[in-house]
């Protein structure tokens, strides 16, 4: 529900469910970068999958992605310059999105979904010339959050998760902070840890 909606509504808003073609970029190929870019192949889109991993190339196309960048390789980001409609930037780590503007065509947008700690330090240059936008999003209200699942639903689209115990967090935590090499998001199955009675004794 979170990952799908965090990424269904910025994907509405700013017309990728309206069918005009677009090409779509997803930076960040984790939990919330695979919905996204499920998402928009579904509705029809160019979708590039951006990371600093190239390890993550053979999971975004098999996710639906297109084409593939490796944001740390200056050929690999030329190929897609000036090329991309709107841009959802998963990204949670400290980062500066300036870097990612490039990447945008006339009139496109770079939509932050990650939250960071650090500052980010913008050229108004790089905005001024060619109309880009820089915008943020958080999630969605009942109603994008309804037309989410309906389409979710219609397309097939489901999270990639991993089932864990209470007692697995903090080895799932170590995953998340690494590279979370296989995009998943781990759920918590409550009713088996609350039978391992090692980690959690009855009173």
């Amino acid at each position: 529900m979170c990952a799908g909606i965090t990424l269904y509504d910025p994907l509405d808003y700013w017309g990728a469910t309206k069918g005009k073609q677009m090409c779509i970029g997803i930076i960040g190929i984790g939990g919330l970068g695979t919905m996204g870019i499920k998402m928009a192949k579904a509705m029809g889109h160019r979708v590039v999958a951006i990371s600093t991993s190239a390890n993550k190339e053979a999971l975004a196309k098999e996710k639906g992605a297109d084409a593939f960048v490796v944001s740390t390789d200056p050929a690999s980001m030329a190929a897609e310059t000036n090329k991309m409609d709107l841009i959802l930037n998963t990204i949670s780590a400290n980062h500066q999105l300036a870097h990612y503007i490039p990447l945008l065509r006339t009139n496109g947008t770079l939509v932050q979904l990650g939250l960071t700690t650090e500052p980010h330090n913008v050229s108004q240059i790089s905005l001024l010339f060619q109309r880009k936008s820089i915008a943020g999003s958080l999630i969605g209200g009942i109603k994008n959050t309804e037309a989410c699942l309906e389409f979710c639903a219609k397309h097939g689209i489901t999270p990639d998760v991993q089932l864990i115990e209470a007692k697995e967090i903090d080895w799932a935590w170590d995953q998340l902070v690494t590279i979370n090499k296989d995009g998943v998001r781990y759920v918590i199955d409550i009713k088996k840890s609350l039978e391992n009675k090692e980690f959690c004794p009855a009173e």
